[in-house]
């Protein structure tokens, strides 16, 4: 069977235990979760959490019907359209050429977020793709600290 990924956006109760009961229904199953988002929604007792996991059709309706059975769970979304997002920040020493960091961020809508005596903080928020790809563009500058961000994704 072919495994294919999924993002799918659960709106629940911003009540305490949610996350360890949706997180918990995967664990329980086996099934890996490879991103986790949560924030509450603005003006409202309810938080939106954004699960990227992968696994065949027949796994993928199987976590949708276990989510949409969890008492806080109020509409669980298999996203068919959506524009996705994440976000990495990276930590580079000070003596790296700052003016190609820039023009690099640049390429992946991010840039320069913070400057210390001995190093320099980037902000990338890009396609989770192209993210992957700035990582891997990083590399030659000899980056102190990768911190990757989860996904985030909304229905157009």
């Amino acid at each position: 069977m072919q495994k294919v990924r999924r993002v799918i956006s659960v709106i629940v109760m911003n009540e305490s235990s949610v996350l360890a009961r949706v997180s918990g229904l995967f664990a329980g199953r086996g099934y890996n979760i490879e991103s986790l988002t949560v924030a509450p929604i603005p003006e409202s007792q309810l938080s939106h959490i954004t699960i990227v996991t992968n696994g065949s059709e027949k796994v993928i309706e199987q976590i949708t019907k276990q989510l949409n059975k969890l008492i806080p769970t109020l509409k669980v979304i298999e996203h068919e359209e959506m524009v996705e997002k994440e976000m990495v920040l990276v930590k580079f020493p000070i003596d790296a050429n700052l003016s190609d960091i820039q023009a690099l961020c640049s390429a992946y809508n991010g840039g320069i977020v913070n400057v210390g005596l001995d190093m320099v903080i980037t902000m990338v928020a890009d396609e989770p793709v192209r993210v992957k790809n700035f990582i891997e563009a990083t590399k030659r500058y000899n980056p102190i600290e990768i911190v990757r961000g989860g996904v985030v994704a909304i229905e157009r």
